[in-house]
């Protein structure tokens, strides 16, 4: 008798369960967040254009920052991350490209 609307019970449950997946952003996204404030979203911000560099090239120059003795803001920057998160950095950061930013510019 109860197994009936047990099995109501789960099928209504099934259909109430929202359709859509939770999508994870790309490997490197949240962690370039941090890139954003200076560079831009679009890797062509204010400071270094980033946009366009290869991933040996930004991995390159993040690990030649996290072993630099001086006390910049990049050093400090790259000093924070492991090998692997600068890995994943680099690669999300070598596909962003000029122009793709939804940010509003006011140049």
């Amino acid at each position: 008798m109860y197994r009936p609307l047990l099995h109501a019970a789960i099928a209504l449950a099934a259909i109430a369960t929202p359709a859509h997946a939770q999508v994870s952003p790309p490997p490197g996204r949240l962690l370039a967040s941090n890139c954003f404030q200076c560079h831009g979203t679009d890797g062509g911000g204010g400071f270094e254009q980033i946009a366009g560099k290869s991933t040996n090239e930004i991995y390159d120059k993040l690990r030649e920052m996290q072993r630099a003795p001086e006390e910049g803001v990049m050093a400090k920057h790259a000093a924070g991350y492991t090998d692997a998160q600068l890995r994943s950095l680099s690669a999300y950061l070598s596909t962003v490209r000029r122009g793709t930013s939804t940010a509003r510019r006011d140049d």
